[in-house]
């Protein structure tokens, strides 16, 4: 694998140079991106309580440190992941989150990364408060959990990343491999088939009671746009997830089918001038329409991921996901106090129409984009 990882990362023109597309003199240009984004929001957040309550966001960013920490070993990193998970765990291993939605089960990750480092049974107790509650977590009469207890019947693309990996990490790390395996593949299955759509994308929610207030489509139940990041999220989540799956899983073949159906969506709607990745995907023409750096970290790293695999092959995706990753490291800069920016990171979105997703604030360092970056980039540069 690290034979086949340095020849493909070759082909991408990923080595010998984080510097692609990125603006500023050579010797302002960080030897090591990753570890550069960890230390610069270290720096603006010195108290990990900063960085914001129990939810995805922070724990996405500090899952993508954890990935950092796993290659440099730097103790500090694992220091400040704890502190911050420590701020919500109390003594008994407990969580005061009713796990309602999706999203604060994200997190989940970072109990059993502590638990694996340290042995505290406290992490363990906290991640099998979650797993407890994923047991009776509602769900669509087709298995599908939704989105949040208070979206009757809706699955939102954004959430199989939240609850799926998780829940297939609890279960190999104690022991409950089967039902995590069936759960996780039927889940993901399901989202995909509601979600689907003819162009290689999907919509961004369904809503199998046609209720929603953002109108589904009467026939499909679906949403009526193709929101950037909440299809970034189901391409990492299946790239996650066939990592950890068993090579003879009968489902095993229908994720790789989707991310094939993925990629075509991302060679067919990737900007031709700057590697990137609309907000809304395929109104790649429309005024106010924008890049957006957080799904185009995630699309590269789909596409990188199932090049290394050889779930897809051909010279339009390896040109694809090296435009992919210069594009992303054009928004990728070190500022006047030495602090890395990554720029025009949509905040969190929910479903809407094309104005509300066009309308979406452009944040720097929003930590969707930094914990995306650092997925994208462990993957890719190193």
């Amino acid at each position: 694998m690290i034979r086949r990882r340095t020849v493909l990362a070759s082909t991408l023109g990923l080595t010998g140079g984080l510097a692609l597309g990125t603006a500023g003199a050579a010797a302002a240009t960080p030897a090591d991106w990753s570890r550069a984004v960890v230390d610069s929001t270290i720096a603006r957040h010195p108290d990990p309580k900063s960085l914001g309550g129990w939810g995805y966001t922070c724990g996405l960013f500090l899952h993508g440190a954890y990935r950092v920490y796993q290659r440099v070993q730097e103790p500090a990193y694992l220091a400040y992941i704890k502190r911050w998970v420590d701020h919500h765990v109390d003594a008994a291993g407990h969580i005061n989150n009713s796990f309602d939605n999706l999203d604060a089960m994200q997190s989940g990750n970072l109990l059993l990364i502590l638990h694996r480092e340290t042995g505290d049974p406290r992490y363990r107790a906290a991640a099998d408060q979650i797993r407890t509650r994923i047991t009776s977590y509602p769900r669509t009469a087709d298995g599908g959990m939704w989105h949040s207890t208070g979206k009757t019947n809706e699955l939102w693309a954004d959430g199989v990343f939240m609850a799926q990996p998780f829940l297939l990490r609890h279960g190999i790390a104690y022991g409950d491999e089967a039902y995590a395996y069936d759960e996780v593949t039927r889940n993901l299955t399901v989202y995909f088939r509601r979600l689907k759509a003819s162009n290689g994308l999907l919509y961004h929610a369904y809503d199998a009671d046609g209720d929603a207030p953002w109108s589904p489509d009467p026939v499909t139940g679906t949403s009526a746009f193709h929101w950037g990041r909440a299809i970034g999220w189901t391409a990492m989540t299946h790239i996650e997830v066939l990592d950890l799956l068993p090579v003879n899983h009968p489902r095993r073949a229908a994720l790789i089918a989707n991310v094939r159906h993925l990629a075509k969506g991302f060679v067919r709607y990737q900007d031709r001038s700057t590697g990137r990745w609309f907000q809304v995907v395929d109104k790649c023409g429309e005024a106010g329409n924008w890049t957006e750096t957080s799904a185009s970290s995630m699309y590269t790293l789909m596409l990188h991921a199932a090049l290394e695999r050889g779930y897809i092959a051909g010279g339009a995706y390896v040109s694809a996901a090296r435009r992919g990753y210069q594009g992303v490291m054009k928004k990728v800069s070190v500022n006047a106090d030495g602090l890395t920016d990554i720029a025009d990171i949509s905040v969190g979105t929910n479903v809407g129409d094309l104005a509300y997703y066009l309308g979406r604030r452009r944040n720097t360092n929003d930590l969707h984009g930094l914990g995306a970056f650092l997925f994208m980039n462990e993957r890719l540069a190193h």
